[in-house]
């Protein structure tokens, strides 16, 4: 089959199970509506109780998983490339807890707003990429003491976090749904301007795929070919950030999203950006939407938050990539 048709045959065919995954988050929870029933209530009909669980509860829920799943997908896939290490992800370098450190002195600070919020998870996760980068640019570190570096960083930001929300208790309170990861508290002002730079940063890289193959080709090549570089590589990790820190800040800290879809992709659609990246999205879109879909329902009437479920099937999966890929060195 030609390359161009498997992937729109993919590419079709994940955006296909992707909006059945969403339909099914709208339809089931403690109350259960019908494919037909949710039309109805969308078009206005039906009793104002279940309007209300449908439109402000499972909507804005169900469209922040969709919006997290792809962005830390994309996000991972990105820093995988530019840093060469098929470990690298969001969760693992310290990517996500410079977001959260940045929301958790936010709100220690009594920015609560949604946009305030947005801007701060992308500042802290922009300064921690920034750090992973310099870091292996500065010591010629191998793609192993990169990641290892990112782990202790990951501690340290950790820590701090923690060390405030100890100091301020009303933090505490505040943070405790976020470090855990979840989207029961999620809210349209909150979700909204997160939604809008997590588009945003999509489609620009959807634009420069190009330019990402070929910095992932290495600095030889790219300068061959006069590709500045410097510039290229620092952009694409402020988008990794920005994409990142959007979706951190709505969703909490939700771990391994950036490191399983792409590897599990990168089967199907190999490493060219043009195909990864979208299918990426997608898949991350519907892996999030699933598992948190999983944690409302397996204990019913109790929820499970989608942050332990995904620690619980992502540590396994870590563990047998950092097993078979040797520190990332294998293709």
């Amino acid at each position: 089959m030609d390359s161009r048709k498997h992937n729109r045959l993919l590419l079709g065919g994940g955006i296909a199970v992707c909006l059945l995954i969403g339909v099914t988050s709208l339809c089931l929870g403690n109350i259960h509506f019908s494919p037909i029933q949710l039309l109805q209530l969308l078009q206005g009909d039906g009793d104002s109780v279940s309007r209300s669980i449908l439109l402000y509860a499972r909507l804005p829920r169900t469209l922040a998983s969709l919006a997290a799943g792809a962005a830390l997908a994309v996000s991972g896939a990105v820093l995988q490339n530019v840093l060469a290490n098929r470990l690298a992800s969001p969760g693992i370098i310290g990517v996500n807890a410079g977001a959260g450190l940045g929301v958790t002195l936010a709100c220690a600070a009594g920015t609560l707003s949604g946009l305030g919020v947005s801007w701060a998870a992308f500042g802290g996760s922009l300064i921690t990429v920034l750090c992973i980068f310099l870091f292996s640019r500065r010591t010629n570190a191998s793609k192993t003491t990169v990641i290892l570096g990112g782990v202790a960083l990951n501690s340290i930001l950790n820590a701090v976090c923690e060390s405030v929300t100890v100091l301020d208790t009303d933090v505490a309170m505040l943070s405790i749904d976020f470090r855990v990861g979840g989207f029961s508290a999620v809210s349209y002002p909150r979700l909204l301007p997160a939604a809008i730079l997590i588009l945003l940063a999509l489609t620009a890289l959807f634009t420069l795929c190009n330019e990402l193959d070929v910095v992932t080709l290495g600095d030889e090549t790219a300068q061959g070919v006069g590709l500045a570089v410097g510039k290229y590589r620092m952009v694409f990790l402020v988008l990794a950030a920005l994409l990142a820190g959007a979706a951190v800040s709505f969703s909490g800290l939700l771990g391994f999203v950036g490191l399983i879809v792409p590897h599990f992709i990168r089967r199907f659609t190999g490493n060219e950006s043009r195909r990864l990246l979208p299918v990426c999205a997608v898949a991350g879109a519907g892996f999030v939407t699933l598992c948190d879909l999983a944690a409302r329902l397996l204990f019913a009437p109790y929820e499970l938050p989608v942050g332990i479920l995904m620690s619980v099937v992502g540590g396994p999966v870590f563990l047998y990539m950092l097993i078979r890929h040797k520190g990332g060195h294998a293709g």
